[in-house]
């Protein structure tokens, strides 16, 4: 089969195209004909090296397609199906082998394209809502990075649960971007200050929490946007990561929690995959939920993709055609 190897870590130059045997499931493993694969930061980081891996491998923490095999034991899936995927490498590929418990059916009114962009980023926003910091009706949060392929999904589910939100973005076009999502107040944070912006939304009080992706650029200023036990969740680092934090700034800015939360801990069994997953496909299916697809890409142009996600310019998911 075809498929993208990194065989040393490095730029977008180290994912090359090549021609590697066929997978073949294991026991409770189940092989899919890929037909969409997600590109996300955390390929990036496998990529460099951020993220340790064993070298060589497959990036592509998540996708859709079709089963094509079932290993032992296995009894969830069946031959023909269509599902989709994340928290599993190797879906930069023409098949890619994967646990059956971490597969999810697709809705017939679901096509593969918005499935396989809704699964990272979508499951992401929903425990990040739900679970890690609950938003209550009548929340008020931050969201950095609103325009981008999490922060679009986020924006939405915490209107859905009736907060107030404020969004950052880096440009004008990013800003009507995020207000379509149904942002309340969207900071362009090259032309004004986030942190007096927030001051003066929430009449000096400051956000009951901040959803922060971008990591290094934002975060002592996130930590001052927030009121009194307020919630800084920090789940990314797109300008790259935060310097160690002395427990006591803590407390000296109100009695604040800090945490920096895993996908993988919120999603850890199969009903919980079925539960974040199967809402989100089904807000998609209803319309209540959309997904902004940016742009898709041949699998070759792996390195493209990982070219425009680095630079921060694009808004909404970038996809792999198989």
């Amino acid at each position: 089969m075809k498929s993208i190897r990194v065989t040393q870590t490095g730029g977008p130059e180290v994912l090359n195209l090549q021609e590697i045997p066929d997978p073949v499931p294991g026991p409770g493993e189940v092989r899919v004909r890929v037909t969409v694969a997600g590109v996300n930061f955390i390929d990036v980081y496998h990529r460099t090296g951020h993220y340790a891996v064993d070298l060589p491998f497959t990036p592509g923490m998540e996708g859709a397609g079709v089963v094509d095999a079932l290993g032992e034991n296995v009894t969830t899936a069946k031959v023909g199906e269509r599902v989709a995927w994340a928290m599993q490498r190797g879906a930069y590929a023409e098949f890619a082998v994967v646990p059956a418990w971490k597969l999810v059916p697709i809705p017939d009114a679901v096509d593969d394209k918005t499935a396989a962009a809704a699964m990272l980023q979508g499951m992401t926003a929903h425990f990040l809502v739900t679970a890690c910091n609950p938003i209550i009706a009548g929340d008020v949060v931050l969201i950095h990075a609103a325009a981008g392929g999490v922060g679009l999904l986020l924006v939405q589910l915490a209107e859905l649960r009736g907060a107030t939100v404020i969004g950052t973005v880096g440009s004008e076009f990013k800003v009507n971007l995020a207000k379509a999502a149904g942002a309340d107040h969207v900071i362009n944070y090259t032309t004004q200050d986030f942190v007096q912006e927030v001051k003066r939304i929430t009449s000096g009080v400051g956000v009951h929490a901040v959803y922060d992706s971008v990591g290094k650029a934002t975060f002592d200023k996130s930590l001052d946007s927030l009121r009194v036990r307020g919630h800084m969740v920090l789940f990314g680092g797109s300008s790259g990561p935060v310097a160690p934090v002395d427990p006591l700034t803590l407390t000296a800015k109100g009695s604040l929690f800090l945490t920096r939360p895993s996908l993988q801990h919120y999603a850890a069994s199969r009903e919980e995959i079925l539960e974040r997953a199967g809402e989100v496909l089904r807000l998609i299916e209803k319309d209540r939920l959309m997904v902004r697809i940016e742009k898709t890409y041949p699998l070759a142009e792996a390195a493209q993709a990982h070219r425009d996600l680095e630079s921060r310019k694009t808004s909404g998911k970038l996809l792999l055609t198989v």
